[in-house]
C-alpha cells in the first residue's frame, strides 16, 4: 500500500509540475499578440501581454557610425500606435522565432522585416525577455536593432 500510495504521490506531483510548465508555443504566443495588437492598432491588446514597467529599448548605428542604445517609453509607444493615421500601414514582419525558457524566465529572439506602406523600411531583429508576474506571463523588455544594409 506504501509503495501505491508513494507511486500515486510521485505520478501525481509530476502531473502538477508539467501543468505549472511555460511552453515554446504560449511563449509564441505572447508574441503573437503583441504584434496583433501592433499591427490593428489596438494598444488593449499589446497591454494584455506587457509588463506595467516594460522597457523598451533600441540598439542602432547612427548616421556618424557611433553605435547607440536608446531607451524607450513604453506608454509614449502605445500612444503612437493609438494615433497612427489610417492611411500608414506598418507591417513588421516575423521571419523565425528562437526561444529559450528556464523556469520563470524566457527569451524569444525575431528577426524581422519592417514595412511602411507596402515598402520595405529597415530590419533587425527583436529580443524580448517574459518573466512570470503575479498577473501570469508577461513581456517585462524589448530591445530590438535597426538597420537598412542586408535586409533581403
Amino acid at each position: 500500500m506504501t509503495r501505491f500510495l508513494f507511486v500515486f504521490c510521485l505520478f501525481f506531483s509530476s502531473f502538477l509540475v508539467a501543468q505549472e510548465s511555460f511552453s515554446e508555443k504560449q511563449a509564441k504566443g505572447l508574441i503573437d499578440t503583441f504584434f496583433e495588437g501592433f499591427h490593428e492598432g489596438d494598444t488593449l491588446k499589446m497591454k494584455s501581454v506587457m509588463a506595467e514597467n516594460m522597457v523598451m529599448q533600441t540598439a542602432y548605428t547612427d548616421k556618424d557610425g557611433n553605435n547607440k542604445i536608446n531607451t524607450g517609453d513604453a506608454s509614449g509607444f502605445l500612444n503612437t500606435i493609438a494615433n497612427r493615421p489610417e492611411s500608414q500601414k506598418w507591417d513588421e514582419k516575423l521571419l523565425s522565432y528562437k526561444i529559450s525558457i528556464d523556469g520563470n524566465l524566457a527569451h524569444v529572439w525575431t528577426p524581422y522585416q519592417f514595412w511602411f506602406n507596402g515598402q520595405l523600411s529597415h530590419c533587425g531583429a527583436n529580443a524580448f525577455t517574459l518573466a512570470k508576474t503575479q498577473k501570469g506571463w508577461k513581456i517585462i523588455h524589448i530591445i530590438d536593432s535597426r538597420r537598412k544594409e542586408g535586409c533581403n
